[in-house]
């Protein structure tokens, strides 16, 4: 069973998915967690060069095809054995990701081209469900701030989270009309409420999804 979570920066996504996991080994189970991109030798070269700060120019669909390249190369090497083994697989972001940040955020291709494209890069693949944690840009703003305010080593905005309030609305309002087009797939979270709320809430349609799925540990 393949989980992701999706979410502009700052919403908690990377939070929920890391207690998803704990709880499933609490319980006994071996999931594989994931981060997009990355997860492979190949898609964290690709990471560093995407998202680190520096003075090299990256063209949208330069962009895209990176991300793509790497998520490519993670569904092959990882994904797909880990889902014949039965595992559960939990990812941070798969290719919801690229809808909202290539597709609106650059403003790169239409949905409908971005829908085949991406499942052309998985073979297909989609996730079984998908929890997107809602939060509006300025309060994702509010909290990376506070995140890099609180500790002296907190790092820097990467290339995706330094790209500017306007770049994430479009991708907060491109993450929405992907959750109404596919409601059978999202869950949509309220970012704002408190992490153990939304955990437990998650945590109870992922046993509902297990049940459905007997023969996943």
């Amino acid at each position: 069973m393949l989980l992701t979570f999706e979410g502009i920066d700052g919403s908690g996504k990377s939070t929920q998915a890391r207690l998803l996991v704990e709880r499933l080994e609490a319980e006994g189970a071996a999931p594989l967690l994931l981060r997009e991109p990355g997860g492979t030798v190949l898609s964290e070269r690709v990471r560093a060069l995407l998202l680190e700060r520096h003075d090299l120019h990256i063209a949208p669909l330069a962009e895209l095809l990176l991300f793509s390249a790497a998520r490519a190369q993670l569904v092959a090497e990882r994904i797909r054995p880990a889902l014949a083994q039965g595992r559960i697989v939990v990812c941070d972001r798969f290719y919801d990701s690229t809808t909202a940040y290539q597709g609106a955020g650059r403003r790169l291709e239409d949905p409908a081209w971005l829908r085949d494209f991406n499942r052309r890069v998985t073979g297909g693949l989609v996730p079984h469900r998908t929890y997107l944690l809602d939060l509006d840009p300025e309060a994702a703003l509010h909290r990376r701030s506070d995140r890099r305010g609180g500790a002296r080593s907190a790092p820097q905005d990467d290339r995706m989270e330094a790209a500017g309030l306007d770049f994430h609305r479009r991708v907060a309002a491109a993450y929405r009309a992907l959750a109404l087009e596919e409601p059978a797939r999202f869950l949509r979270l309220d970012g704002t409420r408190p992490a153990d709320a939304l955990h437990a809430e998650i945590w109870q349609d992922v046993e509902r999804l297990r049940a459905r799925n007997p023969g996943i540990p």
